[in-house]
């Protein structure tokens, strides 16, 4: 049963995320992108629509139409993404191999481009009205909670508001305290409505159809299975060079050392002595090599307590120093939380061993059904997975689990590693 606390986190939860902010800024934003993108794109089809009877004049204007409308798909797409966090595939498929006229008609009979165009002859009407709902909103319960300080500074002392006029004294009042409750709660849930409409939208006219959502996640599953079949491999073959440069080495030198002091036993003890004491150590360090090992193929302490314990170990051990934050109430599924741990080993011993910084910082937090995990360090920059240094196969790892990870390393620095892991349980 949901307490008082429970329904007053429930209703003030647009304050405690910034999702009704970038909501906010997406709906002032629609009336501007509606106009540009109105009058552009009405402007070329009342063009090509009007030289339709000569057919080749219009050509290139329906070529400028489909041109102009895929950018601005394109802007819109990121924006969708950036301010509503929608992530939208690309609907529009590879062209056929053919002619440039092939091409044309390819475009011309695209269901997906003139929904495309659909969406932006739509957002001039939309833009208008989502614009007039956040403004009167946000703006509306502003100016009410100040109009007891300037109502009796208004013409004939009276602020009029639609059907109802409100005068100094008790009614400015009871303004007020509607303008505190739609501060508080009817604009950001407003704006957070608007822009579930808005995403609702861009889904249906800028997202892929059925059909290519199904072809891009069979891709995606394909790329994963590629990836993960590199990454076992590329495991695989780490582990028996770590086999067969440590542990085995080692191990060849105490059966020497021993068989070398088995020999020496009657006709030199002391000798004997000493290779059992190199035989010794040998064996303490093949055990500290195995340790390692099998610490790296997955630690014991990740299983029994958590991300938190597990890289505490990590950074403890790191040359470079490092600053960690773990902020997972509840722990994800272990494969995921075995993966963003070696992405952190990694990176770290990437930091050792390439970037000359002084300073690390780790932050890993649970978002929703996402795990993200950042590492940013202040080093000389430049890292890029294609050219290795581990980040290769860091991303194969990643996009395994069907994550994704984005490097910024300008040369100079600083270097950022971001992974997101999709850990919903």
């Amino acid at each position: 049963m949901p307490t008082v606390v429970d329904v007053f986190a429930a209703l003030f939860h647009p304050w405690r995320r910034a999702r009704a902010w970038w909501a906010t800024a997406d709906l002032f934003l629609n009336l501007l992108v509606g106009t540009i993108a109105f009058s552009i794109i009405v402007t070329l089809l009342a063009t090509s629509g009007g030289l339709l009877v000569t057919f080749v004049l219009a050509l290139p204007f329906v070529w400028l139409l489909f041109v102009i409308t895929k950018g601005f798909g394109i802007v819109e797409r990121s924006r969708l993404a950036a301010l509503l966090d929608l992530d939208l595939a690309e609907p529009h498929g590879p062209l056929r191999p053919g002619s440039w006229w092939a091409h044309f008609k390819e475009r011309l009979t695209s269901k997906s481009r003139w929904k495309e165009i659909a969406y932006f002859v739509v957002m001039l009407p939309f833009g208008v009205l989502t614009f007039v709902l956040a403004a009167a909103a946000w703006c509306g319960s502003v100016a009410m909670i100040g109009l007891p300080l300037y109502v009796s500074h208004l013409p004939g002392e009276t602020a009029k508001f639609w059907l109802f006029e409100i005068g100094p004294g008790a009614t400015a009042w009871a303004a007020f305290a509607a303008g505190v409750v739609g501060l508080l709660l009817w604009a950001p849930w407003l704006a957070i409505g608007l822009g579930a409409v808005h995403a609702a939208l861009g889904r249906s006219l800028l997202g892929p159809t059925a059909e290519r959502q199904l072809q891009a996640q069979v891709t995606r599953l394909e790329a994963s299975r590629v990836a993960a079949v590199d990454s076992a491999e590329s495991e695989r073959r780490r582990i028996e060079r770590d086999l067969h440069d440590g542990a085995q080495q080692r191990l060849v030198a105490l059966a020497m050392d021993l068989g070398r002091a088995r020999e020496r036993f009657d006709a030199d003890p002391e000798q004997a002595k000493a290779l059992v004491a190199d035989a010794h150590d040998e064996a303490k360090a093949a055990l500290a090599d195995l340790r390692g090992l099998v610490r790296g193929i997955h630690p014991a302490i990740l299983t029994d307590r958590g991300l938190d314990a597990a890289l505490s170990s990590v950074v403890a051990r790191s040359p470079v120093p490092v600053a960690l934050t773990v902020d997972v109430a509840e722990r994800p599924p272990a494969a995921v939380e075995s993966t963003a741990y070696f992405v952190v080993n990694e990176a770290l011993a990437n930091v050792a061993k390439h970037s000359h910084a002084t300073r690390a910082t780790v932050t890993i937090a649970r978002k929703g059904d996402r795990l993200v995990t950042e590492i940013t360090d202040n080093g000389v920059g430049g890292a890029d997975p294609e050219r290795g240094s581990g980040l290769q196969g860091l991303s194969d790892r990643v996009a395994a689990l069907g994550g994704r990870m984005h490097v910024l390393s300008p040369a100079g620095g600083p270097t950022t590693v971001i992974v997101e892991l999709p850990c919903a349980s």
